[in-house]
């Protein structure tokens, strides 16, 4: 069986939202969340979990688009690229899935290899089924270390802000 190369990367967030009961169900429970707004408390929670992006015969990401000098720019320059990766508990493939990584990112440097990265973090799994974190920042591949910016959420992550931190462990 031919084994499949794959990039894991280690999310840590942190977050801060205001508490949220759970997913919306409809508009009017959403108009009473933002009635009582003013009156919730700040909650930062930390989460922790892998996502894979697999490089294999079942490719989670896929080119989309690209310029004309894309493929003879030292760094891809133009090139956009669709995601949907497992979200995972553990570092392993085959550890309990509870979301999908879902979302897209561009090479949007000359200079150096670095994509800006537009991402949803799903849930589909446990107390945040349902809900979701959306991300967004400039991710620097040749760098270890990687941060990028929380810019909002939905069901229990309504309202989020905070930062996404992420190491490459290739």
């Amino acid at each position: 069986m031919e084994k499949l190369p794959m990039i894991l990367l280690l999310c840590s967030m942190v977050i801060a939202t205001p508490v949220v009961r759970g997913v919306v169900e409809g508009p009017k429970v959403v108009e009473e969340w933002f009635e009582k707004l003013s009156h919730v408390k700040e909650k930062v929670a930390k989460l922790c979990f892998y996502f894979h992006e697999n490089l294999g015969k079942s490719q989670t990401f896929m080119p989309v688009a690209q310029s004309n000098i894309t493929y003879t720019s030292p760094n891809f320059f133009g090139l956009v690229v669709v995601m949907d990766d497992p979200l995972t508990v553990g570092p392993e493939i085959s550890s309990k899935l509870v979301g999908r990584c879902q979302g897209l990112y561009g090479s949007t440097s000359q200079i150096e290899m670095g994509y800006l990265m537009v991402m949803n973090f799903v849930f589909v799994d446990g107390e945040f089924n349902g809900s979701s974190l959306a991300v967004m920042g400039h991710n620097p591949l040749k760098h270890i270390y990687h941060e990028v910016s929380i810019v909002g959420g939905s069901g229990i992550f309504r309202l989020a802000c905070g930062v996404l931190t992420s190491w490459s462990m290739l």
